[in-house]
């Protein structure tokens, strides 16, 4: 958890502390979707890219094992995976994007071949797949996605039929994801740069906005594993005492399941007047993500489930780990079928006293603020990722970009680069947030906390949709000093 001493950070630094989103993702949230791992939200970014573009990219289905065949992780296609752009200072919603996935059992229609075990490698031919949906890839998802105003009026089809690529089985099946020794390629700089599948599997609407979804590297990097043993002493890193951390990414490896959306800003409502606290008024727009579920699913012994009622929301994300590591017990469910308008009433509390603060104290003898956190209260009320739509593209980590954001002195037309303008991938969450727990509310001096591990263990890419390439099943490693098989960033 690197120790460190006090030191003087320039005032715009200092606040930048204070828009980080709590040192972690949201892997394993809730009791109730901890159990259901294919509506399980993991992160949520949005930034500014090239062309003015609003990019917004949502992961779900933690712990996605690159080998699991022979079925091979897919979206559910009896729940609804949404993608929400909200009013930066109420949380009220003004626009969704819906993606809706075809069937997943062997009784639906998107396999070509039912007399096999393969899914991938063996469909009307066996062999490699050459390009998505051919003969060779058995089962092929497919997904359409539509849009809605905040009235929920609309329906508008953005794209329907939309292809989901193969998992990244290994060179046999699926070559063009990985080079000779069958290790994931990523780190395209354009779109002709991209792996041939992903290329394929990127859909542009009529109406200008591009969208994406299928299996990604996990982007999110962490020793989470340390930090919920009690905060384990490997996680800490130098601090003048002699002291040598140990942080183990927690991450590393696994795989999750992307869907995105790249929308031109001239299609993005507002942009709306929001005042940070930090860095005074800004114009934008809120973004957070929810999964949910038909309200009833009948099972039945002579066939397929049936599913009848409304949609019930099971899973919501804006601010990587609020609810995971603010919310208590009691609240953490609740917290997932509410709204971020409701966010004021019924959650503000976590973050004006936080139980990690307490934690730390009571662990290492800290002296840092539990009660009175108006700024952790700003950052997270309502609970919606807030992106300055103004600023132009922002530097992505890799191309210029510093993983501390403000810390780093990364900004943008006078806006924070990465917090509290949206996420990037790679935004370094666990430094920037466990260092503000350490320094607020006051933030006269700045204790620097972190865990110990600064990069991904794979490359991003540069473009659409931006998410790393996905892990091969037969390469993956996942031991903490192994770089067989991996791509270090």
């Amino acid at each position: 958890m690197r120790q460190s001493i006090h030191r003087a950070i320039p005032i715009a630094g200092a606040l930048a502390l204070l828009c980080g989103q709590m040192f972690a993702s949201s892997h394993s949230d809730a009791p109730l979707i901890k159990q259901d791992p294919q509506a399980n939200l993991t992160d949520v970014y949005a930034f500014i890219g090239a062309g003015n573009t609003l990019n917004i990219v949502v992961d779900v289905r933690p712990f996605s094992e690159p080998g699991d065949g022979a079925i091979y992780d897919r979206f559910a296609s009896d729940a609804l995976y949404t993608i929400n752009i909200a009013n930066p200072a109420t949380g009220a919603l003004v626009l969704s994007y819906n993606f809706q996935f075809s069937p997943v059992s062997s009784a639906a229609g998107d396999y070509k071949n039912l007399n096999t075990i393969l899914s991938y490698g063996r469909g009307t031919t066996i062999g490699a797949i050459q390009n998505i949906g051919d003969g060779a890839q058995n089962y092929t998802q497919t997904y359409t996605v539509t849009k809605r105003d905040s009235a929920g009026i609309g329906g508008d089809v953005v794209g329907t039929g939309i292809l989901v690529p193969p998992p990244n089985t290994g060179n046999r099946i699926t070559p063009f994801y990985n080079n000779a020794n069958a290790v994931a390629v990523s780190g395209a700089t354009t779109a002709a740069a991209l792996d041939k599948y992903t290329s394929e599997a990127i859909y542009t609407a009529p109406s200008g906005e591009k969208v994406f979804a299928g299996s990604r590297d996990d982007p999110f990097y962490a020793d989470a594993p340390g930090i919920f043993d009690l905060l384990n002493p490997r996680i800490l890193g130098p601090d003048g005492h002699g002291q040598t951390g140990n942080g183990v990414d927690g991450f590393k490896g696994y795989n999750v399941l992307t869907f995105a959306v790249q929308i031109p800003l001239a299609l993005v409502p507002g942009p709306f007047p929001y005042n940070d606290a930090f860095t005074g008024l800004s114009h934008g727009v809120g973004v957070y993500a929810t999964v949910s579920r038909p309200q009833t699913t009948l099972r039945d012994l002579s066939g397929d489930p049936i599913t009848s009622g409304p949609w019930i929301q099971v899973n919501r994300l804006g601010n990587p780990l609020f609810n995971e590591a603010l919310v208590a017990l009691k609240d953490k469910d609740h917290y997932n079928r509410t709204l971020p308008t409701q966010d004021a009433a019924l959650f503000a509390q976590y973050a004006n006293t936080p139980e990690l603060a307490t934690l730390i104290d009571a662990v290492f003898g800290t002296p840092f603020a539990t009660t009175n956190r108006a700024d952790l209260v700003a950052v997270f009320i309502p609970d919606v990722l807030r992106v300055d739509t103004t600023t132009g593209p922002v530097p992505l980590i890799g191309e210029g970009g510093n993983r501390l954001s403000g810390i780093g002195g990364d900004t943008t037309n006078g806006k924070f680069s990465g917090w509290p303008n949206g996420r990037r991938l790679g935004d370094d969450v666990v430094d920037i947030a466990l260092t503000a727990i350490a320094s607020g509310p006051s933030y006269s001096s700045i204790f620097v906390l972190g865990d110990n591990i600064n990069a991904n263990d794979q490359t991003y890419n540069f473009v659409f949709p931006y998410a790393a390439t996905p892990h091969a099943g037969t390469t993956n490693r996942k031991d903490p000093g192994d770089v067989d098989g991996e791509i270090l960033q």
